[in-house]
């Protein structure tokens, strides 16, 4: 695999580290001067010096063959055109941009750059996860798969307590794929007692929360 990572900082440094410990080819392109020669120290030949939203400095880290493409500057603009470039002109299939602000998340989505992570979000995501006053955590969202994994804790008295897994009125589209309880986490059988407490993963078409949730306690 032959990865081009756009953006010297913590993130990208990292990220080529790890890469390349795995056996991957890496090139990092870096603007920075000073933090380029720091990489440059450590990394050698692997790290380029050079704007990543020029053609030729994408070029002469030969963009033609990547494999991958991924942007992690902190500039979500840069990202953005970083990876649009890779994508319609250099056709690259696997492009990765890195969204510095949540807010500009939606237009990631709209010019079709996906994945875009955000550690913002998925901060939020490991506190979801940890405080369960939150009760709904979005754990996957594929919109181009039409493909979405929640997870849910089921409450006291809610009409999946109690009933097997058989029983609940599921919608068409939706599908329960894990439970995870005190004891540990299972793949569950159609006979399969919901418990309050359990937290139900939740595999469902888009568009299907509203109809799945309210079965779970929620509303």
């Amino acid at each position: 695999m032959y990865a081009i990572i756009v953006g010297g900082g913590k993130v990208g440094l990292n990220l080529a580290r790890e890469l390349l410990d795995s056996g991957a080819e890496v090139t990092l392109i870096e603007q920075r001067r000073d933090r380029y020669l720091k990489i440059e120290a450590e990394l050698e030949h692997v790290v380029h010096y050079g704007d990543g939203t020029e053609l030729w400095v994408l070029e002469r880290a030969g963009i033609q063959r990547a494999d991958f493409v991924i942007a992690v500057t902190g500039d979500d603009e840069d990202n953005i055109l970083i990876c649009q470039i890779a994508r319609e002109k250099y056709l690259v299939e696997r492009i990765v941009g890195r969204v510095n602000n949540p807010r500009n998340r939606q237009y990631f989505e709209l010019l079709g750059i996906r994945p875009a992570f955000s550690a913002t979000d998925l901060i939020l995501r490991l506190i979801e996860h940890e405080v369960p006053r939150y009760g709904l955590i979005h754990l996957l969202d594929l919109p181009n798969d039409r493909l979405e994994i929640i997870e849910i804790e089921v409450k006291a008295g809610a009409a999946a307590d109690g009933r097997t897994v058989q029983d609940l009125d599921m919608p068409d589209g939706s599908l329960v794929i894990s439970i995870l309880r005190e004891s540990g986490g299972f793949v569950p059988k159609a006979d399969t007692v919901i418990k309050a407490g359990d937290e139900v993963l939740i595999c469902l078409d888009p568009g299907l929360e509203s109809a799945v949730t309210p079965l779970f306690g929620l509303s």
